[in-house]
């Protein structure tokens, strides 16, 4: 009776082996998050403010970053408005966004937009693609 049970057990395990080799020649799918640089502000110092918005740009394509919104009409649906402006920055990762935040570039230009707003400032993980 242990005979009858031999070729379910080759059958097994060759489906085994065949669903083994068949999972590892595919290639894994790895999706990063994008992340996103919010700020909310309202312009204290319209002058002053000036050379941060010539430069700001320069210090975050470096690390893939683009403009998604920058000022435009806010439409509020609920709460209170903004008082001041929206600006998004989108990143292909939460790495690349901090790593442009951190560095010496806008490090260097940081203090203009503290100095010349009232702003809040969040960096936002997004949703990986599926």
């Amino acid at each position: 009776m242990k005979l009858k049970h031999v070729p379910i057990a080759v059958f097994t395990a060759a489906i085994g082996a065949i669903t083994v080799t068949g999972a590892g020649a595919q290639t894994p799918r790895t999706s990063t998050a994008p992340a996103y640089y919010i700020s909310e502000f309202e312009l204290t110092d319209p002058e002053g403010i000036k050379p941060y918005s010539a430069r700001v740009e320069s210090t975050f394509k470096p690390y893939g970053g683009r403009y998604i919104v920058r000022g435009g009409k806010i439409d509020s649906r609920e709460g209170d408005a903004p008082k001041g402006r929206i600006v998004v920055i989108a990143f292909d990762s939460m790495e690349k966004a901090q790593a442009w935040y951190d560095s010496a570039a806008y490090r260097e230009i940081k203090p203009i937009r503290l100095k010349s707003t009232k702003s809040r400032v969040f960096i936002v993980e997004g949703k990986a693609d599926q």
